[in-house]
């Protein structure tokens, strides 16, 4: 069924609550992505819906979008920054989905540069009558809270490091892997024996894919002094094992935080040596500004992430990250996934992810491979990148009430 283009969706709630996770019942989406074709008909929705409430953002004044994130002052610099490249990303991703309009029309307007998809996206609308109505506002209103949450930590840039920018060229952010590409990670472990990290090792053999554990130094020796060495091997066998330091907590005001990741990489080696990958995960995106020649020393890269599970806030039940994740899925078409075996959501979303992509065309990224596929590669992106050298080289703690406090450790 073909979009109908017309005037902006009337109704649809311009001041999101600050702070709301973006949620999407997948079951207002009529079709299941029962094959590549279906899933490139979801994609090309979201990225419409994605793109419309990008361009409508951009109409906003600076006073009118702090008021829309809850800041009493935005970076507009960095802002702008993301937004350009999110176009670039969208076009990218349309340029992806579009090649199977032959196979299925819905969702297909013709968009040759990002020019053209931001005036498709200003005449995005989906009719009263279309077989996809029930979706249409839902989606928008899902797309409004996610470009909240993607505009406020750019708000925040530097002075709050996250995941939506990197400070060099080394540090990877999930968007280097192909179309339809993915890497489950799972953050914050391990747990106790017969827990949630057990649980879901022993879950990805069976499905004969693997992943990304990002272990906590302190969890890792607590685990170790309950059991062995051997033990822990066979929890990891044919999984990766990455760092998240010694505890979880920002890596970027803490003055031991490079001791931090040596015990971490030094124990994980020690007792995983087959399973260890040079990653480091920064605990909330935290890291310094400065801290590229150091994880260069240590040859360790920082991995970013690109689609946040939300499971560790505490609002959002397994359904509603496992939705969140699909949804997610469709608009960026590849990338690192975040879950924490620190909690039990992932043993609930993250079948259910399996079962409604099964045969949707979506990879399984090999943790083995990524990001030692990356090493001799040149990267060509550093011009995208904020340089290390006019970067603020120290973050300073937040002192106004615009920025976020530092959460609740979870991995505790």
């Amino acid at each position: 069924m073909l979009l109908l283009i017309g005037a902006c969706l009337v109704g649809l709630n311009a001041q999101a609550a600050t702070g709301d996770i973006a949620t999407l019942d997948r079951s207002v989406w009529p079709e299941a992505l029962e094959t590549p074709q279906l899933f490139d008909v979801a994609s090309r929705a979201q990225i419409l819906s994605f793109a419309h409430q990008l361009l409508e953002s951009e109409n906003l004044s600076d006073a009118q979008l702090a008021g829309r994130l809850g800041l009493r002052q935005v970076n507009s610099p960095t802002i702008n920054l993301i937004r350009t490249r999110l176009w670039s990303r969208l076009f990218e991703n349309w340029k992806a989905a579009e090649k199977s309009c032959d196979a299925d029309a819905s969702f297909c307007v013709l968009v040759d540069d990002v020019p053209m998809l931001r005036q498709r996206a200003a005449e995005y609308k989906v009719a009263d009558d279309s077989f996809y109505a029930g979706w249409a506002a839902p989606a928008d209103a899902f797309s409004q809270r996610y470009l909240n949450e993607l505009l406020r930590m750019a708000a925040l840039f530097p002075q709050t490091s996250s995941e939506i920018e990197r400070y060099n060229s080394d540090e990877l952010s999930g968007e280097e892997m192909p179309d339809r590409t993915f890497l489950l990670n799972f953050e914050s472990g391990p747990t106790v024996a017969d827990g949630a990290t057990d649980w879901l090792a022993d879950f990805m053999r069976q499905q004969k894919i693997n992943a990304t554990f990002f272990v906590l130094g302190k969890s890792l020796q607590s685990r170790l002094d309950a059991s062995s060495p051997q033990a822990l091997q066979n929890v990891y066998r044919q999984q990766c094992v990455g760092l998240q330091g010694w505890e979880y907590r920002s890596h970027a005001h803490w003055v031991d935080w490079q001791d931090s990741i040596e015990r971490t990489a030094a124990l994980a080696q020690q007792v995983l040596p087959d399973n260890f990958v040079p990653l480091f995960r920064p605990p909330y995106g935290h890291r310094r500004a400065d801290s590229g020649a150091f994880f260069r020393d240590q040859q360790i890269r920082v991995s970013l992430w690109n689609i946040d599970s939300q499971d560790s806030s505490g609002r959002l039940s397994a359904e509603q990250t496992a939705n969140r994740v699909l949804t997610l899925m469709l608009l960026w078409r590849r990338g690192n996934i975040v879950f924490h075996d620190s909690t039990d959501k992932a043993q609930q979303a993250v079948p259910w992810l399996m079962a409604n992509t099964a045969q949707s065309g979506v990879l399984w990224e090999d943790c083995h491979i990524y990001p030692q596929q990356l090493t001799d590669e040149e990267d060509t992106s550093q011009d995208e990148s904020t340089d290390p050298d006019d970067a603020t080289t120290d973050e300073q703690p937040a002192e106004s009430a615009d920025q976020a406090a530092e959460p609740v450790d979870q991995g505790e």
